[in-house]
């Protein structure tokens, strides 16, 4: 069964999650066939470790981890393929992969781009 993983970075204030529980119900909401979970590399629950247990419990066996990230920065670069590499070696059975930072994406630019068109 495949899943999917919406990493974030994480923040000490609980309304910066707020956006991601929304995203994440748009997802269960229009593609309820494929788990979903929220997962961050700092400071919130659960922790990208504790995300694919979560899955893999429900019986995940290929997960895609989608940073909800802006851009390639240092946590993506240097954190992320670390805590990646740990989940792979701790379940072997299940198949990790990654996408780039949704930032980097076209079509994400270009909503932000339309979004403040809409603005102005």
């Amino acid at each position: 069964m495949k899943a999917i993983i919406l990493f974030g970075h994480g923040a000490r204030d609980a309304r910066w999650r707020e956006p991601f529980d929304r995203l994440a119900a748009l997802w269960k909401a229009q593609h309820p066939d494929t788990l979903v979970q929220l997962a961050f590399l700092e400071m919130m629950d659960p922790s990208l470790e504790a995300a694919v247990v979560n899955l893999a419990s429900a019986g995940a066996s290929d997960i895609v981890v989608v940073p909800v990230f802006f851009g390639q920065g240092g946590h993506l670069r240097n954190d992320f393929p670390v805590l990646l590499n740990s989940c792979q070696e701790k379940f072997p059975s299940v198949k990790l992969s990654a996408t780039l930072a949704v930032g980097e994406d076209e079509g994400v630019l270009q909503a932000i781009v339309d979004f403040a068109v809409q603005r102005i």
